[in-house]
């Protein structure tokens, strides 16, 4: 075999001829010339097209390097006229349109990012970060043609996680049947979310028969109004979480009071005692039964000793959390004895769960009939807060969510060179 031959299997160029190098101070420049049955082509639909005017001249890619020297591809960079889409640079087969880089290069740069850190990515590949986002919105992009991540979906989870300071925050939308995430985008509102809507579009929104979601108005709403035949199951962790915080604001409330008593001339060694058991009840209160050390334990046995309020609320934070885990025909009875004990005890925090619950209590029964919960969504929304971290963050919020695609939705391109990986 002859060496260019060798040279163009190993750069990836077997559609081009190569006239020369030249030699720069820390890199090499293959000079290329394209097959004439490669010249002239459309860029973006790939036909043969008459030539407008030589461009720019010639132009520079960037491919992987020869050992440890940097390499690229040089080659002439008309423009041509399409019937289609106009006057646009003609294509090459080494790059996509617009790109940089070559197609091996942006693959491992891809491959990296998705397994390894912004530093690494940056020492190995010797390219900028922000560069690093726009190839991922690029290999993204190629990576979805023929390979639809909506088709097949029946059963999705909703939820938003923030991924910047300053209320920026993205809304994902995980598939319970494959734990993929499936679609993302800026913002969080239903206008965002009727977009992923019309993007499924009517026929395959109408196969949707199952949403889980945190209790958030604008997810309901854009669910019920695009899909008539999906039950919405309510998280049983955000109704929990609910009980926890009211339970916590009552302790809070009462620690107030105390020291509040104090300051008038009550007794102050009493009062001091009591405001420091209060204080320090926080753990023992939030805290699951089966998790209490033996100091915790006393302490919730002295609350109920003393008749506090907080042992009340403990009790029906336990109530609510145990009910939610049994099966459909014993909690939704149980909720409804539990609604009322709420409505007795006159615990403001408790009593606002209780409207809540009422008003949520279909999409409530739903998630104790079919046990569907958020927690696949949690799950995804955790790995892209790490993703975000490992990536030292992006300006872009669509390079975070191709990143987010390539980790998350099977879409991780192989190594150059190498058969591609299953995802499970």
């Amino acid at each position: 075999m002859r060496a260019s031959s060798v040279l163009r299997r190993v750069l990836g160029i077997e559609h081009a001829l190569i006239e020369g190098f030249e030699f720069e101070a820390d890199a090499v420049v293959v000079l290329v010339r394209l097959h004439e049955r490669q010249r002239l082509r459309c860029s973006r639909c790939r036909r043969r097209c008459g030539k407008h005017d030589d461009g720019r001249g010639r132009r520079r890619w960037r491919t992987l390097d020869l050992g440890s020297t940097m390499t690229y591809l040089e080659a002439d960079s008309p423009r041509v006229r399409c019937s289609q889409h106009g006057v646009v640079v003609a294509a090459v087969p080494w790059a996509r349109p617009g790109a940089g880089f070559t197609h091996s290069f942006e693959q491992q740069t891809a491959w990296l990012a998705v397994h390894a850190s912004q530093a690494t990515v940056r020492q190995i590949m010797r390219v900028a970060w922000r560069s690093v986002g726009r190839i991922l919105t690029r290999v993204v992009a190629d990576g979805l043609v023929g390979c639809d991540l909506l088709d097949g979906v029946s059963r999705i989870g909703i939820d938003e996680t923030s991924y910047r300071r300053g209320h920026r925050y993205l809304t994902v939308v995980v598939c319970h049947d494959t734990g993929r995430l499936i679609w993302a985008a800026p913002g969080r509102s239903k206008e965002v979310l009727d977009a992923f809507f019309a993007e499924l579009g009517e026929e395959r929104c109408g196969r949707i028969t199952h949403v889980s979601a945190d209790g958030a108005a604008w997810i309901h709403d854009a669910v019920y109004e695009h899909c008539a035949n999906a039950e919405v199951c309510m998280d049983a962790f955000h109704i929990v979480k609910w009980a926890n915080e009211a339970l916590d604001r009552i302790r809070r409330e009462i620690w107030n009071d105390t020291r509040k008593h104090r300051k008038r001339g009550r007794p102050p060694k009493d009062l001091a005692a009591q405001a420091k058991q209060i204080k320090r009840a926080r753990w023992a209160l939030l805290k699951n039964p089966e998790n209490h050390t033996d100091k915790q334990a006393a302490t919730l046995a002295e609350l109920e000793a003393a008749g506090s309020p907080l042992w009340q609320a403990w009790l029906l934070k336990e109530d609510l959390r145990d009910l939610l885990t049994q099966p459909a025909k014993q909690a939704i009875p149980r909720l409804d004895i539990w609604l009322d004990r709420v409505d007795e005890s006159e615990l403001e925090g408790f009593v606002k769960i209780a409207t809540t619950i009422r008003a949520l209590r279909p999409e409530i029964e739903a998630m104790l009939t079919h046990r569907l919960t958020n927690g696949r969504v949690e799950s995804v929304n955790a790995k892209i807060r790490l993703i975000q971290h490992r990536a030292y963050g992006f300006h872009d919020p669509l390079a975070l969510i191709a990143l987010a695609k390539l980790t998350l939705s099977g879409l991780c391109p192989p190594l150059p060179g190498r058969q591609k990986l299953s995802y499970t």
